[in-house]
């Protein structure tokens, strides 16, 4: 039954969050930037000459800053494709059912424990723009979407053995969390370690004088 839903080309994937409150329209951006822009160019002009430096000012370390260093030692970990310590098994991967919803004993969508669906095209037609709850998330999302699914198509719900519960979900983390805090001291560690070297590295040749003392070397030849 589920293999019908393993073909991309039949299959329509609804994520666990619809909502398009954050849509935000490229071209009202661009003009936003442009308008600054150019509020900025016809502002007042500031003499350089008359800046003085701040008394007392100091430059930041990013290792005294906690959360700078956390967000480089990430950066540097995702470039490097390390591995974060939360699962890495999909949120809809077969062991992460939590129901399906069938019509006429075939299967037209499945639900998983994170709340996404999948389900085939002719469904997603039939069943449309139908909006989700904005207070619910995980298996209690996926709950309501059987619900509703089964009740448009006129199907039924089949729950999965490895659907789980409400207090048994954790929701995902955000990348910067997901690394382990010995996973970010290292990568710090290792990235101030790469930039030392290539520091060294660019000032060898400056270093490295190519003539003996006592001697000079002839640049016309």
């Amino acid at each position: 039954m589920i293999s019908g839903l393993a073909s991309a080309a039949s299959t329509y994937l609804r994520p666990a969050s619809t909502s398009s409150s954050n849509a935000t329209s490229t071209a009202g951006v661009q003009s936003e930037v442009s308008a600054a822009s150019d509020a900025a160019a016809g502002g007042p002009r500031i003499d350089v000459s008359q800046l003085k430096p701040l008394q007392g000012a100091k430059p930041i370390s990013a290792a005294d800053n906690p959360v700078l260093r956390d967000l480089m030692a990430t950066n540097w970990l995702m470039t490097h494709g390390a591995t974060a310590t939360q699962s890495s098994v999909a949120d809809n991967a077969p062991e992460n059912t939590y129901a399906r919803v069938t019509v006429n004993g075939k299967v037209v969508a499945t639900l998983y424990n994170g709340g996404s669906s999948a389900m085939t095209n002719e469904a997603a037609a039939r069943i449309g723009d139908l909006k989700d709850p904005p207070d619910l998330s995980g298996p209690d999302l996926a709950q309501w979407r059987a619900d509703s699914y089964a009740k448009l198509l006129g199907g039924t719900v089949e729950k999965a053995p490895t659907a789980i519960t409400q207090s048994q979900w954790t929701p995902r983390e955000s990348s910067s969390a997901a690394y382990s805090r010995d996973q970010l001291d290292a990568a710090f560690q290792a990235m101030l370690a790469e930039g030392q070297k290539a520091t060294a590295q660019r000032q060898s040749p400056y270093l490295a004088s190519p003539t003996p003392p006592g001697t000079s070397a002839d640049f016309n030849a």
